[in-house]
């Protein structure tokens, strides 16, 4: 009696459930997914400073206020760093052989209408491509032996080379040119700096395991600068 009970129990329930779509057992709706690219607009050409005036202002800066950098300023901090110059794709700093080694890395804490995160540089769109969302200036501050420009500057740059680009070539000596590329580029980046009314410093000294691991960085990707960006907070000695 129980199994003819069963059967007649199980006859009415799965033909309601499969005209109903099978409510318990359906899939949850799937979240609308925030677009990864974001495109920059062009930066403009002209500045407030000379090359020169901005040679003798530069200095190094490590403390900097709360205030967010705007889109615009990012826009043309990239541009200076690795911007293409030329339809063939040439950038602002020279590279050997002309295989461009750095990539660039955005840690985004306080931008004006950017959400923070870890975003990728595309040159060849001059736009941001999102990696990772969150602000991770308190864990990439840690794995640079807890230096605190890195947690309190709005935007942090990372430099990192392939070296595998420039090896192809020129065998181990490529190892040398893309080093030396990365300070072409970061020259770029305190002049650019300087010209908006910022502030830069060049940081060396972190574990390179641990900054790729927070920043989810590629494996043939090494990290060689970081370069917090931002505000000063105090006057600038001459």
């Amino acid at each position: 009696m129980r199994r003819r009970t069963t059967q007649w129990l199980i006859a009415i329930i799965l033909p309601v459930a499969f005209l109903t779509g099978g409510a318990a057992c359906s899939e949850p709706k799937s979240e609308i997914k925030k677009p990864a690219m974001i495109l920059l607009a062009r930066p403009s050409m002209k500045g407030t400073l000379s090359v020169e005036e901005a040679l003798a202002a530069r200095r190094s800066v490590r403390q900097y206020t709360a205030e967010p950098l705007t889109l615009e300023m990012v826009s043309r901090l990239l541009w200076a760093a690795q911007g293409q110059t030329a339809t063939w794709g040439g950038r602002t700093a020279p590279s050997a052989g002309a295989l461009f080694p750095i990539e660039v890395t955005v840690v985004v804490g306080e931008v004006s209408g950017l959400e923070a995160g870890v975003y990728g540089y595309r040159n060849d769109r001059h736009a941001l491509e999102r990696r990772l969302e969150g602000d991770t200036r308190e864990a990439l501050a840690a794995a640079a032996l807890g230096q605190g420009c890195l947690r309190d500057a709005p935007v942090v740059l990372v430099l990192s080379a392939v070296y595998e680009r420039t090896k192809k070539k020129y065998g181990e000596r490529g190892v040398r040119y893309a080093q030396i590329e990365i300070g072409a580029v970061c020259e770029n980046l305190y002049l650019q700096a300087e010209s908006l009314g910022l502030g830069t410093v060049l940081v060396g000294a972190f574990y390179d395991d641990e900054i790729s691991e927070v920043l989810d960085l590629g494996r043939a990707e090494t990290p060689l600068v970081l370069m917090p960006i931002g505000y000063p907070s105090v006057a600038v000695s001459d």
